[in-house]
């Protein structure tokens, strides 16, 4: 049976199943399961006249209501580290894109690079995913209580949030494999059965147009619905030159349903459908360090930007780079009560499309004419869970969760039509021009008796991928609170994850030159030198035989050993040429050796005290370990493990020029040791946490600008602290600050992708990230508001990459040495002014990034351009007018 079919039939049996006549209907019922987040209160629109404009100028409650523990609790009694960011928050500091929480929330940071498709989170400074779709984040998003397993399928506006969760740390216990570093909740407001809602529409610079709204209400007096939709579209604010086209644009749209019904007492059925579709021209790559393969291209008429001004957002590419993006599901929440017993199902379907197509050697010249992505995932899940609501000192929570993705993903890297002139450009080079890519075709067909004329780097030779996975894991889970006396309560916790993968690969090659067996064609061009040399001079016949040279040699050691040496110097130049055999054959899995299976399984388990000092004041100490399962390298760099060589060997598969790399990594083991205090004396807030996180294999994933590298760490360690605090000194003020400072250090990492990085700080980790906000609410006569507010965050310099694969050949410490000048550092400032009427309309005026903070979000080795580096920016800066209306 198909996934497909499973889910909606799964849903109609768990509602029929807890359609039990009898039991009394718990309104209050406040309980979830592993990736789930908690049934909220219905949102309920205004029904005075005056309540819109009062809603907007509130801000956040004094009583922020969190389910990071899987129960309702307010944000100051929650005894982990979460930070919360509400509706009315995300509205008036305008954030755009869920990659724009980076700005309030400093513990995270999001980025976007290689597609619209690729959104990154992370956590403490732990985090990966990229857009190998193989590899599964380590920062689990959820949206409404169901796991986004995939980043094109997290980008959204929603225009009905109530808040969003991050919960810092390992969270497996409750949240499952996918959280050994943290997690992303998003919740949305439930239908309402009182009929209200809000449209939006925003313009901004670059014809930015936003469009967004809601509408809620009842359909019967035991049914609500609810239909939000969005339209984000805006002009591309890098122009490409070679194309004449503006990209990094948006063109994005949205359609989310609920229904919400309350059939019988105690039961309670939340279904949610969802389609989204984004269609865009993404994403701009700049030019760092141009090299003799740039001065190549140049001599084909080919152009790339200058390196010197990689902030006048100019590029150029040979074609435009589009990115066609389809997600859609159906989830279904069942809840019911049994007497102090709360029983729940969620069940959920998910579909992705992913289509792109880059022009990846960022230039120009058609140097690659085609680099093409067709990603499809599907995935289902289905969790059941009991949690009880007592009174008492004693309450639990258990359950499993299912989880079953299938991922097919198809392929395609071709040379262009200008791929053979930059050889010969660069074989002359190489050669010290002793040779032409035309005079290297003769050659080695002299040598090998096969006919190369013409056919190396011809256009449209290249790789043909195919990548297929599937993954099926079950977790079991429990978590019981006790409470010793008013003030003390005990947590314990414990999961137990079995993860299995089945892989497969069919990737060929047609790159003619790419399968040639140099080091042996060198050694033959070195013989017929040997021969050619020996013959013209003492048989007086053009080409000696090999008993003949043979003979030469032992008569006369001395002159042929000055013969070999005189031959291995000149035909030493076709080693070099290794360096463009970009697209070599590839030993497809399973094989012989390699079965294209991982199983994994682990129990993780949190342990906790919390202390309330007084009503006021809160303290905790914890300890809690993660897990994430073995990662798959579904990319053309994926290779046999290094282990596996011997055995490659001995089974006769190895293919020509067989290099060794990762085909997966293992698990992530991580930890974290953590105290915090949290208070809230209402005119005052302060939470602060200090830390020992550590991860144990950290799967990294380095981009090479065409594939991915895989390896695990060592050890990974990240000692900090965090605080997060609030003052309000008068009527309408609100001021915040928030900061976060991490060391982090590889304890160990000896097979990273530019070689032993142990005692290293890994990079893109800012060792001081901090956001100020401030906000007035100015009251006007007739109930109407005024609300003014300004946001800051700041990130120290911090290196973005530890090393350049492609310098290798040059030894580690030139690999390290060529990421070291590419460092980031974020200043961002952000302000929006609204005018809030009492009758719904509200109008404002927005900013962010105002002071046009420009920095680097990615660097990497150039695909086919040796020791040149390529890298991504991030956006300038941006402004806009909203009108919204509430009613």
């Amino acid at each position: 049976m198909t996934a497909v079919s499973i889910a909606p039939r799964a849903l109609l049996l768990a509602g029929a199943a807890f359609a039990l006549p009898g039991i009394a209907f718990a309104q209050d019922a406040t309980t979830a399961a592993p990736g789930t987040d908690q049934v909220e209160e219905m949102a309920q629109p205004a029904t005075e006249e005056a309540q819109p404009a009062r809603d907007a100028a509130a801000g956040d409650s004094d009583q922020i209501i969190v389910t990071a523990t899987k129960r309702e609790q307010t944000l100051q009694n929650v005894p982990i580290a979460v930070s919360v960011t509400s509706g009315k928050t995300i509205e008036q500091a305008q954030i755009r894109d869920i990659k724009d929480l980076s700005s309030l929330v400093p513990s995270l940071q999001v980025r976007q690079l290689q597609s619209s498709a690729n959104t990154n989170f992370f956590i403490r400074g732990f985090g990966n995913g990229a857009n190998n779709p193989g590899i599964e984040p380590s920062v689990g998003v959820f949206i409404d209580g169901v796991y986004r397993s995939r980043s094109s399928a997290q980008i959204g506006d929603f225009p009905d949030v109530s808040r969003i969760e991050v919960l810092r740390g390992p969270q497996s216990t409750l949240f499952g494999k996918n959280a050994s570093a943290g997690v992303v909740s998003i919740v949305t407001a439930k239908p309402s059965f009182t009929f209200g809602g809000s449209g939006e529409l925003s313009y901004g610079n670059y014809n930015a147009v936003v469009a967004k709204g809601v509408v809620t209400g009842p359909i019967s007096d035991k049914v609500a619905v609810s239909l939000a939709g969005g339209y984000n579209r805006r002009d591309g604010y890098v122009k490409d030159l070679g194309t004449d086209t503006d990209i990094n644009d948006r063109n994005r749209w949205f359609v989310r349903g609920q229904i919400y019904a309350e059939p019988t007492t105690g039961l309670r059925v939340r279904v949610i459908g969802d389609y989204s579709r984004i269609n865009e021209l993404c994403c701009a790559t700049v030019n760092l360090r141009r090299s003799s393969a740039t001065g190549a291209i140049a001599l084909l008429g080919g152009q790339v930007n200058d390196p010197s001004a990689i902030y006048d957002d100019k590029v150029y590419s040979s074609y435009k780079p589009t990115n066609d993006i389809r997600n859609y599901g159906v989830s279904g929440q069942v809840d019911y009560d049994f007497g102090p017993l709360t029983f729940t199902s969620i069940t959920s379907y998910r579909k992705g499309k992913n289509k792109s197509d880059t022009d990846a050697d960022f230039t120009s010249a058609d140097l690659i004419g085609t680099f093409a992505n067709d990603t499809k995932i599907d995935t289902f899940t289905q969790e059941l869970r009991v949690a009880t609501n007592i009174e008492g000192p004693l309450n639990f929570l258990a359950g499993a969760y299912y989880f079953n993705e299938k991922i097919d993903q198809a392929n395609a890297l071709k040379w262009g039509a200008d791929a053979r002139g930059y050889a010969d450009v660069l074989v002359r080079g190489i050669s010290s021009n002793a040779i032409t890519l035309n005079g290297l075709e003769t050659l080695f067909s002299g040598l090998s008796g096969r006919n190369y004329i013409g056919r190396f780097f011809a256009d449209g030779q290249g790789l043909d991928e195919r990548y297929r996975l599937k993954n099926d894991a079950i977790s079991l889970f429990g978590q019981a609170d006790f409470k010793i006396g008013d003030r003390v309560t005990l947590t314990g916790g414990v999961n137990y994850t079995r993860d299995k993968k089945r892989f497969s690969t069919d990737v060929q090659t047609s790159d003619v030159f790419a399968q040639l067996n140099i080091a042996s064609l060198r050694t033959a061009a070195a013989n017929f030198g040997i021969a050619q040399y020996i013959g013209q001079t003492f048989f007086g016949v053009p080409l000696a035989s090999a008993a003949q040279v043979q003979g030469f040699a032992a008569a006369n050691p001395a002159a042929f050993a000055q013969i070999n040496t005189a031959a291995q110097r000149t035909t030493a130049p076709l080693l070099g040429l290794t360096k463009l055999q970009y697209l070599p054959a590839f030993l497809n899995v399973p094989n012989a050796v390699e079965p294209g299976k991982t199983r994994d399984s682990k129990v993780s388990w949190t342990a906790r005290v919390a202390f309330d000092v007084t009503d006021e004041i809160n303290l905790y100490a914890s300890y809690a370990t993660g897990f994430k399962a073995s990662s798959i390298n579904l990319s053309r760099d994926s290779r046999p493990s290094g282990a596996d060589q011997n055995a490659i060997e001995s089974a006769g598969i190895q293919v020509v020029n067989q290099t060794y790399g990762s085909r997966f990594a293992g698990p992530e083991y991580s930890k974290v040791y953590e105290i915090g205090l949290k208070a809230d004396w209402k005119v005052a807030t302060a939470n602060i946490a200090l830390f020992q996180q550590s991860i144990e294999g950290f799967q990294s994933n380095v981009f090479t600008g065409s594939g991915f590298v895989l390896a695990n760490a060592g050890k990974e360690t990240v000692k900090g602290i965090e605080f997060e605090g609030t003052v309000k000194p008068a009527q309408g003020w609100l001021f915040s600050v928030s900061f976060t400072y991490l060391d982090a250090r590889y304890d160990s990492f000896k097979l990273s992708a530019v070689g032993d990085l142990s005692g290293t700080d890994p990079a893109g980790i800012p060792s001081l990230s901090t956001t100020f906000a401030a906000q007035k609410d100015f009251a006007l006569p007739g109930g109407d508001h005024l609300i003014v507010r300004g946001d800051y965050h700041y990130e120290s310099p911090s290196q973005i990459v530890e090393g350049m694969p492609a310098f290798l050949d040059l030894g580690v410490a030139a690999a390290i040495n060529a990421a070291r000048p590419y460092r980031r550092e974020v200043s961002e400032a952000n302000a929006s002014i609204t005018y809030a009427m009492a009758m719904g309309l509200e109008l404002t005026l927005w900013g962010r990034n105002i002071t046009n903070n420009r920095y680097l979000l990615n660097a990497f080795d150039s695909p086919a351009q040796p020791y040149s580096i390529s890298g991504y920016t991030n956006q300038p800066r941006t402004w806009g007018g909203t009108v919204r209306y509430r009613f």
